[in-house]
């Protein structure tokens, strides 16, 4: 009973960091909940007399888990499923998935290869996979990693290289791309909060689109005024807009934007699609905020 007591203590206090290992390992709030489940089985039947390092065994019995769910996936050709997690059984567990521990380092990762690392990490073996996540966003050892996916430490290093030079090649392509759009976001937002008709029609193509508006005078029209508590942000590393109430994401603005022209913008408030997003909030300035 008090081993029990210790590992569900343990298993609560480190939960946060292990929901944010399985997420970006797995890329989908369901399968990483369905990771730290089945982590905390194999938790709660461990022999825990030689742990000295809590953090770092779990950790590796939810990379493990990941890993083999990776396989699996790769062997059956599907895509990371979308849904949303399930009630959960695991002492104190966190519906928020995607919590990071250290919410600046992952904003800034959001930012840098967001959209690019969401597509490649698909690209990537499982192994690659789990050495580039594993390092360069948790900075867990290469020995650890090597353990994990029984490969010598100098391989899991080579594992993670090749992984992060696809991932910041994808990177580069789109960075430039993407700055102007959240360039051309922030700006859209100012002019509407502002009801600066104008500038907000210097933004739109001609031919722009918002649900019932049509045209860059129609869609000006319904924007100018509003937006007053829209903030840009990438919404799975793409830039985006959000309205969010007391913290919690509320609405979603996509923006589809071609030759630095808004050609379209829509609005999603589906709650429960809300919840499955990585969204990472920027300033005005266009700098990340954890």
């Amino acid at each position: 009973m008090i081993e029990h007591e210790w590992l569900s203590e343990r298993f609560a206090e480190h939960q946060d960091r292990l929901h944010a290992v399985a997420y970006r390992i797995l890329r989908s709030p369901s399968d990483a909940e369905d990771a730290v489940q089945e982590a905390w089985l194999r938790v709660s039947r461990a022999d825990t007399g030689q742990v000295e390092n809590p953090a770092g065994w779990l950790t590796t019995i939810v990379a493990r888990v990941c890993l083999n769910m990776l396989e699996a996936r790769r062997a059956r050709h599907e895509e990371p499923a979308g849904t949303l997690p399930p009630e959960s059984t695991a002492p104190h567990a966190s519906t928020h998935t995607t919590g990071p521990i250290d919410p600046e380092h992952e904003a800034l990762l959001a930012d840098s290869v967001g959209a690019a690392l969401m597509v490649v990490l698909d690209t990537l073996t499982p192994a690659e996979r789990l050495a580039f996540v594993l390092h360069d966003v948790f900075d867990v050892p290469f020995g650890d990693i090597g353990a994990i996916i029984d490969r010598s430490p100098a391989a899991a290093r080579q594992l993670a290289s090749r992984a992060r030079r696809r991932v910041q090649g994808a990177a580069a392509e789109t960075d430039a791309a993407r700055s102007r759009n959240r360039d051309v976001i922030t700006a859209f937002l100012a002019a509407s909060r502002n009801g600066d008709f104008d500038a907000l029609l210097t933004l739109l193509d001609p031919d722009a689109v918002s649900g019932e508006a049509r045209g860059a005078q129609a869609v000006a029209t319904f924007f100018a005024g509003r937006a007053q508590a829209a903030r840009p942000a990438l919404v799975d590393g793409v830039p985006a807009a959000v309205y969010a109430h007391r913290g919690l994401p509320k609405a979603v603005f996509r923006f589809t934007i071609r030759n630095e022209k808004i050609t379209s913008i829509t609005v999603d408030a589906d709650l429960d699609r809300l919840r499955d997003l990585d969204i990472v909030f920027l300033s005005i300035n266009n700098e990340v905020r954890g």
